[in-house]
């Protein structure tokens, strides 16, 4: 039976309705609809001028309207009148094609006709900052080695608690919290789920906590490196393959080839995903500042955290895929700044490339990648900038046959531009340098 929002909303005193959508840029869209007329926004959608998103649309296109998903409602755990739904974007009658989670759901589709179902968690990152972002919030977060650090993270607790306590609320089974490696710097993990489940999660997920951290005077940032000496942000995701009822792990099992608890389906997701990664790093790590994480040098704590060349290996977090225990692995390359429904569908479109050309990632490495990557041959590097990275997606033939030329098309381009505004952009570095040349 379907959900009537209508009724949802009487007999959860919900008064308001905040229809979203998620553009290419990741950035969260939305209209608020109070209760009384969300029987109409459920059948036709709420309208938009699509334009003014980062979607590759002119003032001359017609409307856009967001239809949403009732399966997606979450009620605003600090403002329980309000509701949000996440909705697909449709124009003249049909999906949006260039439109981010309608290609997650179109690589879903694919899987299940192949009777497969992906599972996956994310790992969050952020940092809480003062109002102007010139630093961190807690001024007596200070040590070299930070992670873990229990008084600083009892310093933050009230917003921690918070966060977390939505989480349970809204029944996604929080598990732990804690201070990560740079100052300032938190993660939050919640269970597992379908795919396009956490997607819609780790959209909210960015709301709420910058949200919560409003009410408490503070401001959450997901930047992939807001602070140069620390460390940046990463939003790892953890993979596996089901079956269509989601009872059998189809990741679970060991080829015989190195004793990491993978099945050989696992290894051909895992292949496909490796061989496409350089051209997935657009995606992965879509800003400018994203190649200051995944390319810089060491950091105050000793360490980046990210990686810079396309490896993986068993429980060793210095590689790009990690396996830390059997039926699943870690991908460690996306930062904070990657759309969530992009994201996904990059994981999916090429783990399921990798199946269908049974991809060999080869045999994993047991080494420390931040200290032999130099000297380690035969193993491609990440890209060095966002336009480098541009290039290898714009030519990529394996995600234009996956998510089509309308997705890549309309994301190189507008990323182009965004390339070029920093590009032709004065900056202060350039000026104490070059004043004097």
């Amino acid at each position: 039976m379907s959900i009537n929002l209508s009724q949802v909303a009487a007999e959860r005193g919900i008064e308001y309705f905040l229809i979203s959508f998620v553009d290419l840029f990741g950035h969260l869209r939305s209209k608020l609809v109070p209760a009384r007329a969300i029987d109409g926004m459920q059948k036709d959608g709420a309208g938009f001028a699509g334009f003014a998103a980062w979607l590759d649309m002119t003032p001359a296109h017609p409307d856009m309207f967001a239809i949403p998903d009732p399966e997606s409602l979450i009620q605003l755990p600090w403002k329980p009148e309000v509701a949000w739904l996440a909705s697909d974007l449709y124009m003249d009658g049909k999906p949006v094609e260039a439109s981010p989670r309608v290609a997650l759901k179109h690589q879903l589709d694919k899987a299940k006709a192949l009777g497969f179902r992906m599972k996956t968690g994310v790992e969050c990152e952020y940092h809480l900052i003062n109002e102007d972002g010139s630093n961190i919030a807690d001024s007596k977060d200070q040590q070299n080695k930070p992670c873990y650090d229990q008084q600083s993270l009892m310093r933050q607790y009230p917003v921690i608690k918070q966060i977390c306590d939505a989480m349970i609320d809204l029944g996604w089974s929080p598990y732990q919290n804690d201070h990560e490696d740079a100052n300032g710097q938190f993660e939050m993990n919640w269970d597992f789920d379908d795919a396009l489940k956490t997607a819609d999660r780790h959209v909210f997920f960015k709301f709420m906590v910058k949200s919560i951290a409003e009410i408490h005077g503070m401001r959450a940032t997901f930047m992939p490196k807001p602070f140069s000496h620390l460390t940046g942000n990463g939003c790892h995701a953890h993979i596996s393959v089901w079956d269509l009822s989601g009872k059998e792990n189809l990741f679970s099992g060991d080829d015989g080839k190195y004793g990491l608890g993978l099945s050989s389906l696992a290894y051909q997701f895992l292949g496909g995903i490796m061989q496409s990664a350089d051209q997935l790093t657009a995606i992965f790590n879509p800003t400018v500042n994203s190649f200051k994480r995944i390319n810089a040098p060491r950091t105050l704590s000793g360490a980046t955290w990210s990686p810079d060349s396309i490896t993986y290996g068993g429980n060793n977090r210095t590689h790009m895929i990690r396996i830390p225990d059997a039926g699943r692995f870690e991908l460690r390359l996306m930062d904070g700044a990657a759309n969530p429904y992009l994201m996904q569908a990059g994981i999916l479109a090429c783990g399921l490339e990798g199946v269908a050309a049974n991809r060999d990632p080869g045999a994993p490495l047991d080494i420390n990648m931040y200290e032999q990557t130099e000297k380690l041959e035969g193993y491609k590097r990440l890209p060095n900038n966002l336009l480098d990275a541009l290039r290898l997606l714009d030519s990529s033939q394996t995600l234009r046959e996956c998510l089509g030329d309308d997705l890549i098309n309309a994301y190189v381009k507008l990323k182009k531009k965004n390339w070029d505004d920093y590009t032709y952009h004065l900056s202060q570095w350039e000026r104490d340098n070059t004043l004097d040349c």
